[in-house]
């Protein structure tokens, strides 16, 4: 990294401690950095540190970690901003993802933070033009979205607002990377990055099929679970492709392309309606009762412990 991130140990800030700020923690600290956390909610505060056991243990079984309590030894969890950011050569921050909450609290961590530091926000779709502009370091941040949950699924999202300095983006990439995360970066601004404006495609299109009774829920769900996601999870759309055509991609785009503009022709953007989500509601409901969305989280984070320790064993990770 650009700045004090030079140092052979800096010092990492998460603010923002839920399911994707608590990722991010281990992240960095089984990558040998120190981290430092605040919430400043205590209910959240106190649950960091058991969940952080639990899930590296569950890393450590799988063979993606040698030493549980080193990385749970290098997790500090502190009561205030002012403690969090001292000494921290970059941040993740994690808050809820409103305008006005991500302005507040940036507009709050630029008041306490080192002029060099290098601010991510964890943003899923607003970029970071739209909540750093009045900030007098607002050249030092930028958007590092990971998918959830991020020391799970390594691809982090990097997307500069157009006064985020060259140095400062190159510094988040370069810290990525020696985390073992998979760095993408954007060249510029848009709503949503690539990760959402590509699942919100294949939502819009499910939401559809879904909403003119083509097929149920789980029929769309398996489509993906035991179809394309088995190729998506090792290569992505534009490598699926040229595998799939004698001539590689441009034998591909010649086949198959105008099926695929007739098809999107055929539809018009529209809200999802009320009444289908409601009905996806009672159906997703009647196959998995809230009181069990917690237990199946569990089996989620667990399933891909077990697919990130394989793809390690098979050379296909980072």
């Amino acid at each position: 990294m650009t700045g004090p991130a030079t140092s052979p140990t800096p010092v990492i800030a998460i603010v923002g401690a839920g399911l994707v700020g608590s990722g991010w923690a281990l992240v960095f600290a089984r990558a040998g950095l120190r981290v430092q956390i605040f919430d400043p909610v205590a209910e959240v505060r106190a649950r960091i540190l058991p969940w952080a056991r639990e899930s590296a243990a569950a890393l450590a079984e799988a063979g993606l970690i040698a030493d549980v309590g080193a990385v749970i030894g290098r997790l500090q969890v502190v009561d205030t901003l002012e403690a969090v950011l001292d000494g921290a050569a970059y941040v993740q921050e994690s808050v809820f993802e409103r305008v006005e909450v991500k302005t507040d609290i940036c507009r709050a961590i630029d008041a306490l933070m080192a002029p060099d530091t290098i601010v991510g926000s964890s943003s899923s779709g607003i970029p970071a033009s739209r909540f750093t502009e009045g900030c007098a370091h607002r050249g030092r941040f930028l958007i590092a979205h990971p998918v959830n949950p991020p020391h799970l699924a390594p691809v982090v999202e990097l997307v500069p607002a157009p006064w985020t300095d060259a140095d400062a983006l190159e510094g988040a990439r370069e810290l990525m990377h020696a985390v073992g995360q998979v760095p993408v970066t954007l060249t510029r601004e848009i709503d949503g990055f690539v990760l959402n404006r590509l699942q919100g495609a294949l939502l819009n299109e499910a939401w559809a099929l879904y909403d003119e009774g083509y097929a149920s829920l789980a029929d769309i769900d398996a489509t993906i679970s035991h179809g394309l996601g088995l190729r998506w999870a090792f290569m992505g759309p534009f490598e699926t492709i040229d595998l799939n055509a004698p001539g590689g991609i441009v034998d591909y785009a010649a086949r198959l392309g105008g099926m695929y503009h007739a098809m999107a022709q055929s539809r018009t953007p529209r809200a999802w309606p009320e009444e289908t989500i409601r009905r996806a509601g009672a159906e997703r409901r009647a196959a998995l009762p809230e009181a069990d969305l917690a237990a199946r989280r569990a089996w989620r984070d667990k399933a891909l412990t077990g697919l990130a320790a394989f793809k390690k064993a098979s050379g296909l990770a980072p």
